[in-house]
């Protein structure tokens, strides 16, 4: 097992719930219609595919999907979507778990790379990815830039969400390049909130293209989303393709 932290049976419960925006339409269609393309004709495989939040979509867009995911209890709720002959899925981490067959994309969205927390893991995981492409094929990763730009000396704290219901900050250890998100999330009207807290390691994109070449992918294209804005300095995220070398296009 690596340093991911393993999401609990209550966590992933209410894990839909939470994450409706990122359920929409409008996140999920262009983030589908990206993946399928790659995929084409061949199976995809999602690294850490939760509840399913992408792959079912994308299985039902005629993708065949299979999954690799930690939690059990995540693992659950998406089983409640889609049973084991439509989307497969083997409990197990994704940098050392190895699914039978060849791919013609594997696939980590939404920050989940950073769940890793060292450089050897997210390493370890980017040779995964290549175990399982076949010639040709793609790896894509999502993934947040982290705001240091925002942290003026001798502050570590950035807010990233002060709302009614929900207030959200990010601290820093700028020297393990490790970023924890504290959550505060008020669940009923007695004025109650829910602590909660989740460590990152975050990693930039130069260093990602370096763990690609390590394991033997190159890069591809560089995106500031899935609608394909250009990347830019002043990005929040970029998702990354990498392609394995050979035939098959």
């Amino acid at each position: 097992m690596t340093s991911s932290e393993l999401w609990d049976r209550a966590t992933a419960e209410r894990y839909d719930a939470e994450e409706t925006g990122m359920s929409s339409a409008a996140v999920l269609g262009p983030t589908v219609a990206f993946l399928a393309e790659l995929a084409g004709d061949g199976r995809a495989l999602e690294f850490a595919i939760g509840t399913g939040r992408v792959g079912v979509p994308l299985r039902e867009r005629g993708v065949p999907v299979a999954g690799i995911e930690l939690s059990e209890h995540m693992a659950a709720v998406l089983r409640r979507k889609a049973d084991a002959d439509t989307l497969p899925v083997t409990v197990g981490d994704m940098a050392t778990t190895v699914v039978p067959g060849e791919f013609a994309l594997v696939y980590l969205v939404y920050n989940t790379l950073s769940n890793l927390l060292t450089q050897d893991e997210q390493v370890e995981c980017f040779r995964n990815a290549a175990r399982h492409l076949r010639p040709g094929g793609r790896f894509v990763v999502e993934l947040g830039l982290p705001p240091l730009r925002f942290l003026p000396p001798g502050q570590v704290a950035v807010p990233f969400d002060v709302s009614e219901r929900h207030l959200g900050f990010d601290t820093f250890d700028l020297v393990r390049q490790i970023l924890v998100s504290h959550h505060f999330s008020r669940d009923g009207d007695d004025g109650r909130y829910r602590r909660e807290a989740s460590r990152h390691r975050y990693a930039w994109p130069a260093e990602l293209d370096l763990m690609a070449r390590i394991a033997g992918l190159e890069p591809e294209r560089r995106v500031a989303d899935w609608d394909g804005t250009p990347f830019t300095q002043e990005s929040t995220k970029h998702v990354s393709v990498w392609r394995k070398p050979g035939a098959g296009h």
